[in-house]
């Protein structure tokens, strides 16, 4: 069935400004980490997407390795894009990265002229399009000169390969570097992309003023920390959860004293633990947007729903403070 978008979905969500350019990203985003590789039906990545941008999600986050194998999210999306999105282009905002392991060898990771241009390359093969809105340094690489990895940026904008040029993962003191350099070469970089969750919070020791004094933007990812922020595992590891199959989590690392605790703030105001949770990274005007990931259409729209939640008392972020304070590293 041809796929024709909602015609209120601008009224759903805010678009922010990212920094001080002139691009608006939705408060959420959807990240296409996990679940849009050749592990997941392509009918159930469709039905998400659809519905995502029914939602007022405008912006779809990819990177060259997401996907099992690597490279078949981008694969997945493209169909799907030239299926159902292709009339939506000027619509959408559609993000890519490169920096970590792709390919074999000694060109294919890291931060090198030569890696970050063939990755972008393939990235847009794959996802047959002419351009992406942005381009990422997926990470910053410690060998190679930070000059080489910004020249990549700026030759992916000045080519037209990509509109917008922006990092991941970079320090503050990273991320002061990248921008001066930017500057000179007249690309300046539009936001970063850093972790940020209730308890991680390392971007609040110094990398949101950096960004605020360069004008940058911010869209954070693993918001619920992997999944440890939200109710999925108050009793317990259930069986085919993240946290038994996956290597990003392990049973260790869930602490149900805490979501618990937090748990409870978020039942009194009417949201999940997971709503809560995605609206509280958002409390913070110099967080653009947040980045989801979705494995049905309910998970997506409860997610969306966070935005519907009442805005935090001063007695709330004090008590959120209280209980995440011995697992947020950064500080509050």
């Amino acid at each position: 069935m041809t796929y024709t978008a909602d015609e209120g979905r601008y009224e759903r969500q805010p678009y922010n400004r990212s920094g001080r350019s002139g691009l608006r990203l939705p408060a959420v985003s959807l990240g296409l980490w996990h679940n849009f590789g050749d592990d997941r039906p392509v009918a159930t990545s469709r039905e998400i997407l659809r519905r995502a941008f029914d939602l007022g999600v405008t912006h779809f986050d990819l990177a060259n390795n997401y996907g099992v194998p690597y490279g078949s999210a981008e694969r997945n999306f493209g169909r799907i894009f030239r299926e159902d999105f292709a009339p939506y282009r000027d619509e959408l905002v559609i993000s890519t990265k490169a920096g970590y392991d792709m390919w074999p060898g000694p060109y294919g990771e890291w931060g090198s002229r030569k890696y970050l241009l063939a990755s972008l390359d393939q990235s847009l093969e794959r996802m047959g399009l002419e351009y992406v809105d942005v381009f990422y340094s997926h990470r910053p690489d410690p060998d190679t000169p930070l000059e080489e990895t910004m020249g990549a940026l700026d030759r992916a904008v000045r080519s037209g390969k990509a509109l917008y040029a922006g990092v991941s993962n970079y320090s503050a003191e990273q991320t002061a570097q990248a921008v001066r350099i930017m500057r000179e070469l007249g690309t300046p970089l539009l936001i970063h992309q850093p972790s940020y969750s209730m308890i991680n919070r390392w971007i609040e020791g110094g990398l949101l003023d950096t960004l605020e004094e360069a004008g940058m933007g911010c869209i954070v990812y693993s918001p619920l920390a992997q999944g440890l922020l939200t109710d999925r595992y108050l009793e317990g590891v259930p069986a085919g959860s993240r946290a038994a199959t996956s290597r990003f989590l392990s049973a260790e690392q869930i602490d149900r004293e805490l979501a618990g605790e937090l748990n409870e703030i978020a039942r009194g105001r009417g949201q999940s633990l997971a709503q809560m949770a995605l609206l509280w990274t958002l409390r913070d005007p110099r967080v653009t947007s947040v980045l989801i990931g979705a494995s049905s259409v309910r998970q997506l729209q409860d997610n969306v729903a966070c935005l519907q939640g009442p805005p935090f008392t001063e007695d709330e972020l004090r008590e959120i403070d209280r209980i995440t304070g011995p697992r947020a590293a950064g500080g509050a």
